[in-house]
């Protein structure tokens, strides 16, 4: 069973919004969705959140429903509930992949984060992000930084061994 995201890649977005997912993306969205068999098209709910995210998140099945359950422990009305619940509920479209293993970008998502031609697709554990590939670049640019405050030889892995991440 793939259950989780893993790699990077660009791909072509047609004048109607499609965009083909990649291979191994589809298996992850087929293992991770309780409704799909042989035959079907996967379900996917990508988050496309508000001006702050320059990217839209891909998450299956399973990530969601977590991320629903977790959302429904909250208090009924508290702040951080309804955050959440525009988050992940308003600013969101559930859909399928088709059965070419495309997924189709309204026009809306599409012009949000200013994707025309082209669509960058990255890995990050149970989700994806879709990016305008030159936004991509900016940002993973700004990320580089983050590695100055570690020595020539550090290893990212340490990291794992810290309560908090880092």
């Amino acid at each position: 069973m793939a259950r989780t995201f893993r790699g990077e890649s660009v791909h072509k977005v047609d004048g109607k919004g499609r965009v083909s997912i990649p291979a191994a993306f589809r298996r992850v969205l087929e293992d991770n969705d309780p409704d799909w068999k042989e035959g079907l098209n996967p379900n996917i709910v990508i988050v496309y959140g508000d001006k702050r995210r320059n990217y839209l998140e891909g998450f299956h099945m399973v990530a969601i429903e977590e991320v629903d359950e977790k959302i429904s422990r909250l208090p009924r009305g508290s702040k951080s509930r309804r955050l959440l619940e525009k988050l992940f509920n308003g600013q969101s479209l559930a859909t399928q992949v088709d059965e070419t293993g495309r997924l189709v970008l309204p026009q809306k998502l599409r012009d949000k984060i200013g994707i025309a031609g082209e669509a960058f697709f990255i890995a990050t554990g149970d989700t994806f992000q879709i990016w305008e590939p030159d936004a991509y670049a900016a940002h993973e640019a700004e990320m580089e930084t983050w590695y100055d405050d570690y020595d020539e030889d550090f290893d990212p892995l340490v990291l794992l061994d810290q309560p908090d991440g880092g």
